[in-house]
């Protein structure tokens, strides 16, 4: 068994297609139109064969206190391994993106906390072996 599909909700499809790709770096793999809303997944372009993260519309009534409530702890709503945290860091902040933790190193791993822009906290992660 591997996971293959995972998703965050976002509250507009079109701006987290943008963020995802054009900020992050993320390519998109499957956009199908669905209605007023896609089938839209995106993929890291070092695996593009890999784990799709879907950029579900957020509709349904227990995402937006479930979000919300995410957001007001701190808590990411995805995790995304980077093979350098704090160069990643000065490059998504010098694309204005807004950072809630700076890189905090805490044992093996050093991480750093964002905002997707489409109301979720996203973690970058990087993990050292002793």
């Amino acid at each position: 068994m591997r996971i293959h599909l995972t998703s965050v909700f976002v509250d507009d499809q079109a701006r987290a297609e943008r963020f995802y790709t054009e900020v992050l770096g993320f390519r998109t793999k499957t956009d199908i139109p669905l209605g007023e809303h896609r089938w839209l997944t995106v993929v890291s372009p070092e695996a593009p064969d890999g784990t799709q993260l879907l950029l579900e519309p957020s509709e349904h009534p227990a995402v937006r206190p479930y979000k919300e409530a995410l957001v007001a702890d701190g808590i990411p709503a995805a995790s995304f391994a980077v093979d350098d945290v704090r160069a990643e860091f000065a490059r998504l902040r010098d694309l204005g993106v807004v950072f809630t933790q700076e890189p905090l190193e805490m044992g093996p791993v050093t991480t750093a906390v964002l905002d997707d822009t489409c109301g979720n906290l996203l973690q970058i992660a990087q993990y050292t072996t002793a």
